[in-house]
């Protein structure tokens, strides 16, 4: 039977919303006056999501809307909520229209009999594959409500794990930005002035001074062509990440630097040992958890790697072994992970690791930062010293040559 979104008044004229199951808008309205309100406006959820679809203006769930949207959902069946009136309850509460309108949804298709992990594959863009597998092992292992949080649970750690790697690289970056260009507004414009003045005596220039006005006229010159070709090196850049074999080349390079390649190694590291954890204690088979797990990797070079593990898993291997041949991940990993083997807690020991990686890694990227900053400032400092410094000595020796 549809289900229908209404806003209606009830008799003190307060403005009620809620959903209603009724055969057509018709009887729904009917049904509402029955329990004493006045519609205002009543609408088919799936109807509307469906024309807004067609329309192309559909955007899938936040993650942060995701993160609320799960923890809220595991805690209402963790309290006995049938499921149905779980989704109605957290779709109602919630502010983002959009959350709103596919829950309903979703919430009519599990009214109709569908498997909550069979419905979500109706908007794959909002719930993901991953999703929708711990969602499935859930439901297989009978404990939902605790999988749901502890979905919840790995999603927020993974979009913290990421914004705190995109922040430790938002400053630096925007501070080369600005000290680029007031070099590059000093070299293009300050310096060819003040030259011209120098010129006019007809003096020659010290060393340092033709070389820096020998940059600023090469700048002045071919400076456009120069920021021509810094684009399309960029988009090629960005064209050629999309080439497996080359994205796994450079994944591969990465790993080796000494300190970015610690970095990105621990910041995949926690984020495969939260997922596979997530999995496995959800009811997950091993093969499918890691396969799931594997996934997660941002880095194409260790996910590649990381599919030699599934095969000496089913061949007979133990995680912690066959994780240790492929040599990608973090080397605490595998003795953390044996260990969890062998006294039975293995998603215990998961999420222990993956909490050590981040710790490790929320240091290490504080030193970097404290590292970077001053190195930047001084090497712009240096820069900016120079041109000074090229600009000053003119002077100085026109000074001498006045004084002679």
């Amino acid at each position: 039977m549809p289900s229908f979104e209404y806003d209606a008044l009830d008799a003190r004229g307060r403005v009620r919303r809620g959903m209603i199951t009724a055969e057509t808008a018709r009887s729904a309205r009917q049904e509402l006056r029955r329990l004493k309100l006045t519609p205002v406006d009543i609408s088919s959820p799936r109807q509307e999501t469906t024309g807004v679809k067609n329309a192309g203006r559909v955007s899938r769930i936040s993650s942060g809307a995701l993160v609320s949207t799960t923890r809220q959902l595991a805690v209402l069946i963790g309290a006995s909520t049938p499921l149905e009136e779980a989704l109605s309850v957290v779709a109602l509460q919630s502010e983002n229209v959009n959350v709103r309108k596919r829950l309903l949804i979703v919430r009519e298709r599990v009214m109709e009999g569908w498997q909550l992990s069979d419905a979500l594959g109706e908007d794959p863009h909002s719930f993901s594959e991953l999703y929708r597998a711990v969602v499935a092992a859930g439901e297989s292992s009978g404990d939902l409500a605790g999988v749901l949080d502890r979905l919840a649970t790995m999603l927020e750690k993974n979009r913290s794990m990421q914004n705190k790697a995109i922040g430790a690289l938002v400053y630096p970056a925007a501070l080369i930005l600005i000290a680029g260009g007031v070099v590059t507004a000093l070299m293009t414009q300050v310096v060819p002035r003040i030259i011209e003045q120098f010129n006019s005596f007809g003096a020659e220039l010290p060393l340092i001074t033709r070389i820096v006005v020998s940059i600023s006229d090469f700048l002045g010159a071919y400076g456009i062509y120069l920021l021509i070709c810094l684009f399309a090196l960029t988009a090629l850049f960005w064209w050629s990440m999309k080439l497996p074999a080359t994205k796994r080349e450079i994944d591969r390079r990465l790993l080796g630097l000494p300190l970015m390649g610690k970095l990105l190694r621990g910041l995949d590291g926690a984020r495969f040992a939260r997922t596979l954890s997530t999995l496995f204690s959800g009811g997950a088979p091993l093969l499918e958890s890691l396969e799931g797990a594997r996934r997660t990797i941002a880095n194409s070079y260790m996910r590649d790697k990381l599919g030699g593990t599934i095969s000496m898993v089913r061949e007979g291997a133990s995680v912690s072994a066959a994780l240790k041949r492929t040599g990608v991940l973090p080397p605490m990993m595998a003795p953390m992970i044996a260990a969890g083997e062998r006294s039975g807690v293995m998603p215990s020991m998961l999420d222990k690791t993956a909490l050590q990686l981040e710790e490790e890694f929320d240091a290490a990227s504080t030193i970097v930062l404290r590292l970077l900053e001053p190195a930047i400032i001084i090497m712009m400092g240096g820069v900016i010293l120079v041109i000074v410094v090229s600009i000053l000595l003119p002077i100085l020796q026109l000074n001498s040559l006045a004084a002679g």
